[in-house]
């Protein structure tokens, strides 16, 4: 049986079982919030027992490393959409120690872009078009600064209103245990 299978086959248990009557709620996140965390499998459900959230809390965007990288990319547009269509007044940053994005080598993440099939002609014609993969695919080497970059990012967004508050934290992926980097209240704060 393959994934597809195993899933089908649970997905229509569940179903016929009703067993998505606990998960029921609406598209509005109950407690305002949207969260940006890295897409690290021990964070599925470690990060929202470490926050208190539940389903229907929050709107939760994954994402590598939870890095928000372009201010009018797919991250970004879903933070704008919480906030503006679906009622979120405020954003959280949240990365993780030992995240993969930390050990990512552009080299050696392209020779296994390349080891997996995408020809070479693919990296010329993205670089003459002005897309520098190098650059796209780079993670960071301090995720304390990765966090206040996003942060800063989202926080200085021409579409973000001044009063939401964007806090930056990094969650250890064994305990749960959160760090503040950048509190967004204090920042509302000082202005």
């Amino acid at each position: 049986m393959n994934t597809l299978e195993e899933i089908m086959n649970h997905n229509r248990e569940f179903v016929e079982k009703k067993e998505y009557a606990p998960y029921k709620t609406d598209k509005f996140p109950d407690k305002k919030m949207v969260v940006i965390s890295c897409m690290d499998t021990r964070l599925v459900e470690l990060l929202p027992k470490a926050m208190n959230i539940t389903n229907g809390d929050v709107k939760i965007i994954k994402t590598a490393g939870a890095i928000v990288n372009h201010p009018f990319g797919s991250v970004m547009r879903s933070v704008l959409v919480a906030i503006h269509a679906l009622g979120a007044e405020e954003v959280f940053v949240v990365g993780h120690e030992d995240c993969g994005m930390s050990a990512i080598e552009p080299e050696a993440f392209i020779s296994k872009m390349k080891d997996n099939g995408v020809p070479e002609e693919t990296f010329q014609t993205l670089e003459n078009v002005g897309i520098q993969v190098n650059n796209w695919v780079k993670g960071f080497s301090n995720v304390q600064e990765s966090v206040n970059e996003s942060v800063k990012l989202i926080k200085n967004h021409p579409l973000i209103p001044a009063h939401i508050p964007v806090t930056g934290m990094v969650i250890h992926p064994e305990t749960g245990k959160l760090s503040v980097v950048n509190d967004g209240y204090e920042a509302l704060a000082e202005k």
